[in-house]
């Protein structure tokens, strides 16, 4: 047998067990499973995933998750986006997700409305040894406004490979969330697409905070005029992993971008950024702008960061940049000459770095909820 005969061999039987789904979805899951055959899950020799080795997951005989072993129902609006814009056929962890389509959930904002409170996501999980492949699908219709916040919570070791695709037309208006709150020592692999109309704001927020492997891919594809932004935090400490891969894909004129990720390492951690932005070639009078800060807290710690720009176009404004570094020397003897001890110092300042973040949130009881966990984080230790 092939390497990635063996791998995806563990996954079949599974397969084959499902309930058989409506035949327009079942072929949908024969097409996404064969295509994970195909690629096999991604090693260190594949240039997107050469500084997160996967294996941990691969080798792990994950059982699918008692709750999701039903037959799904797929309401008739969702058919025409379901899989169409996070793409199977360029993912493993995507086509398992399609594959194992039973967990499906599903909102539609109609035109012109404007949602006052959030929509609430929340995939909770506690089955040891076990997987999950929640997928989401977010409609919003044109000149609509709303607010998700997406979280992820659990106990136990266990594996979540989520999905979640948001589609906002011409003028819609979109602040989307995104907490991953996991066990240390749960896996974490998801992607995130967003097909943005013309005209259309969209602003995504990706807070990691839990997980022992994390991987978050954040995709956007932009239309003429829109404006997206992508912030992102990232804490990590032990020997957790948490890898980010953004892209965002300018695909019309008169496009705005902006993105800011922060990360703050400790003890053996390690990290990845790599940001990725597209001008194509009709993208004229693009104005993108991508930012990654890493505080690094310890010797051992390790981020790889790399921002990319892919420009086809030759009216455009673009800059990418990205920082690592450690706390300010000066800083620190500034609070500690103020009688602050070194170690409340150093969590004081590192609450700062991080705060820039969670001021962007416009959710009050997340930020409140954002601002305790942090404060918790940094202000254990304090003198």
């Amino acid at each position: 047998m092939t390497a990635v005969s063996e791998q995806t061999g563990t996954w079949l039987a599974q397969f084959t067990a499902q309930p058989k789904a409506v035949t327009w979805l079942q072929t949908l899951r024969e097409a996404a499973f064969q295509r994970f055959a195909e690629l096999g899950f991604p090693t260190t020799h594949d240039e997107e995933w050469r500084f997160t080795n996967v294996a941990p997951i691969t080798r792990t005989g994950w059982l699918l998750s008692r709750d999701l072993q039903g037959a799904v129902e797929i309401p008739e609006d969702a058919k025409l986006h379901l899989a169409r814009h996070a793409l199977y056929d360029r993912s493993a962890f995507v086509a398992l997700n399609t594959a194992f389509l039973n967990d499906l959930t599903f909102f539609e904002v109609p035109r012109g409305a404007v949602l006052e409170e959030p929509i609430r996501i929340t995939y909770e999980f506690d089955q040891a040894n076990h997987v999950t492949h929640p997928h989401t699908l977010i409609l919003v219709g044109p000149h609509a406004q709303c607010t998700i916040v997406e979280t992820y919570i659990g106990t136990g070791a266990y594996f979540t490979n989520a999905v979640t695709e948001i589609v906002g037309g011409e003028g819609a208006v979109i602040d989307h969330y995104k907490l991953q709150q996991e066990s240390p020592d749960a896996y974490h692999v998801a992607t995130m697409h967003a097909t943005l109309g013309r005209s259309a704001n969209f602003s995504s927020h990706s807070i990691s905070l839990g997980g022992t492997l994390v991987r978050n891919d954040a995709n956007v594809t932009l239309a003429e005029g829109t404006e997206a932004t992508l912030n992102g935090l990232y804490i990590a400490n032990g020997r957790q992993h948490v890898d980010n891969h953004t892209q965002i894909d300018h695909a019309k004129p008169h496009g705005t971008s902006h993105e800011l990720y922060k990360g703050i390492l400790d003890g053996h951690a390690t990290a990845v950024f790599n940001g990725r932005i597209i001008v194509r070639k009709d993208a004229q009078k693009t104005d993108s702008k991508q930012t990654n800060k890493n505080l690094v807290l310890s010797d051992e710690a390790v981020i790889n960061t790399k921002p990319e720009l892919q420009i086809l176009a030759d009216d455009v404004r673009c800059t990418h940049g990205a920082t690592i570094g450690q706390l300010d020397a000066e800083a620190l003897f500034y609070l500690q000459s103020r009688g602050i001890g070194r170690r409340q110092a150093r969590d004081l300042l590192t609450y700062a770095f991080a705060q820039d973040i969670i001021d962007r949130v416009k959710v009050p009881a997340l930020k409140d909820q954002l601002e305790k966990v942090l404060f918790e984080k940094f202000h254990e230790h304090a003198e």
